[in-house]
């Protein structure tokens, strides 16, 4: 198993290249993207099953020994972390192919190396290779975002480019400054360093500060929802569970491993997070556009995932572990459900929305799950993390806390009713406008003065009478990753028991320490 890790990285960089090679055959690349999905999936169960006991499996690339090669270790977490993700490519990938992104012949092969740089970074344990394995992913990212071509989606790349080569500036600072004052970037190697040294304390917290704006926390947060709203529909769904998904693990794990979880941090970080909940609640209830609502929803849900860094204890960090993985799925079936109604009428915005529920009631029950599941509302996966987090702060006496991610949670609940009396409820005024006619594939023709509205590449489109009446093609992604979420919710003792092993792995990093440096 030890020598597969590197596979998790190499293995989707070289299917993207097949997918290259025949990019002519559109069946043929979407034979080789879904089975190199589905490869990963099963490749991250069996590390699931072999690290569910607290072990680490580990691969010292090339055969050097520990503290000279690049480590790749797995433990629970980051088994976790691998397997949720991989499914969600596999699904957002399927979602592509039912919106016909996969016309443009580089969108499975972006996809590949976005994913391998994703996995990569899960799994490697060392600070440089991470960050090269950021900007693996980024690249593609960078093209997925901006390959429409139009001024809005150009302006939306410019954000997104300027801000995260500043971040990653910043990173490759950080980790050049550990280097200086630790002589290593190995995990391993620097466990507790941050806690004997001022110097390293500093430069591990220069690298904190770039993940925690890969993670799109406050004040480091509004590049998020000026950008992945203008992506098309699968490409904003497969970034919300990938790229800040990075961010948030790695704050996790630098600050238990190389930090020690430091108490004297617990309530600075407590402040941050309560106020990345607060703003990105308040944010989304300030739109108008179903994919910018879900997208300032992120960062208050991030508020909500790092919480149990602030009470740095095995119940808290559980939590918050379940609360990532709930997230990364269910805030992608809100976008699948909510961007198959904006694929099909052209537009995300509110006002011109309506009835969606009477023309394709199994949408809306889609999207109804995922929201409820979202706000916390039993039996979604989404009540028993934020039942697990309010009583870990409750235990560690954090009532502020508490009755704030209660707060936060019905102002969430206000938004998702927002998006469902806009767009589902209500009249329609799509039945309202002449349809105009093309020649052409039997699609919805997009409204281009809407920036958010997903744009179809192929040249001839015609507007059906009843564009809200949204094909199962595009109902059955969201609808798989809202039914996960309910045997979540229903299953929790799984989860939970996992989500445990991976917290007591952060409480006592030893077993993944002497993993990375034998």
């Amino acid at each position: 198993m030890n020598d597969w890790l590197p596979a998790l990285l190499w293995l989707p960089l070289l299917m993207a290249a097949v997918a290259l090679a025949v990019r002519r055959s559109t069946r043929a690349q979407r034979v080789v993207a879904l089975g190199t999905h589905a490869a990963v999936v099963v490749l991250g169960l069996t590390l699931l099953v072999s690290t569910r006991d607290g072990s680490v499996v580990v691969e010292q690339v090339a055969g050097w020994p520990g503290g000279v090669s690049i480590p790749y270790a797995v433990d629970v977490f980051a088994a976790l972390m691998i397997t949720v993700t991989a499914f969600l490519v596999l699904v957002t990938s399927t979602f592509g192919i039912g919106t016909r992104d996969d016309d443009d012949p580089y969108f499975h092969p972006l996809v590949l190396v976005l994913s391998g740089g994703v996995f990569g970074a899960f799994a490697t344990a060392d600070l440089f290779h991470l960050f090269v394995m950021i900007e693996v992913a980024l690249i593609p990212s960078y093209v997925l975002l901006t390959r429409s071509g139009r001024l809005p989606q150009l302006g939306a790349g410019r954000i997104y480019l300027t801000v995260n080569l500043l971040v990653s500036t910043i990173l490759l600072t950080g980790v050049g400054l550990v280097y200086a004052t630790a002589g290593t970037v190995n995990l391993g190697e620097l466990a507790g360093a941050a806690q004997g040294s001022v110097a390293v304390a500093l430069a591990g917290g220069v690298v904190l500060v770039a993940l925690a704006a890969k993670a799109a926390l406050v004040p480091v947060h509004s590049w998020l929802p000026r950008s992945y709203p203008f992506a098309s529909v699968a490409v904003t769904a497969l970034l919300s569970g990938l790229l800040t998904k990075i961010g948030v693990y790695w704050i996790f794990r630098l600050y238990a491993v190389m930090f020690g979880g430091d108490e004297r941090l617990h309530t600075a970080w407590l402040w941050v997070l309560g106020a990345t909940m607060v703003v990105g609640v308040l944010g989304a209830l300030g739109e108008s556009g179903m994919r910018a609502i879900l997208s300032f929803h992120m960062t208050s849900q991030v508020g909500y995932i790092l919480l149990g860094i602030g009470f740095f204890g095995p119940l808290g960090l559980a939590a918050g572990i379940f609360y990532l993985i709930h997230h990364i799925i269910v805030k992608a079936a809100l976008f699948l459900a909510c961007g198959a109604i904006e694929h099909r009428a052209g537009t995300g915005r509110l006002s011109r929305l309506g009835g969606a529920a009477r023309h394709s009631p199994w949408l809306a029950l889609v999207f109804l799950g995922a929201a409820l599941s979202l706000v916390g509302i039993p039996p979604f996966s989404g009540f028993v993390a934020k039942l697990t987090l309010i009583r870990a702060a409750v235990l560690e006496a954090e009532y502020l806390v508490a009755g704030l991610a209660v707060v936060v949670s019905l102002f969430t609940l206000l938004s998702m009713l927002k998006i469902w009396n806009g767009a589902f409820w209500g009249g329609d005024p799509v039945s309202e406008r002449e349809p105009a006619l093309v020649s052409g594939a039997s699609e919805t023709l997009p409204d281009v003065t809407d920036p958010t509205s997903d744009v179809l590449r192929q040249p001839g489109v015609q507007v059906v009478t009843d564009p809200l009446r949204v094909p199962w093609r595009l109902v059955l992604p969201g609808a798989v990753l809202t039914l996960l979420s309910l045997s979540i919710g229903l299953g929790a003792d799984v989860l939970l028991s996992l989500a445990q092993t991976a917290a007591e792995g952060l409480v006592d990093p030893s077993r993944y320490v002497e993993a990375v440096t034998q």
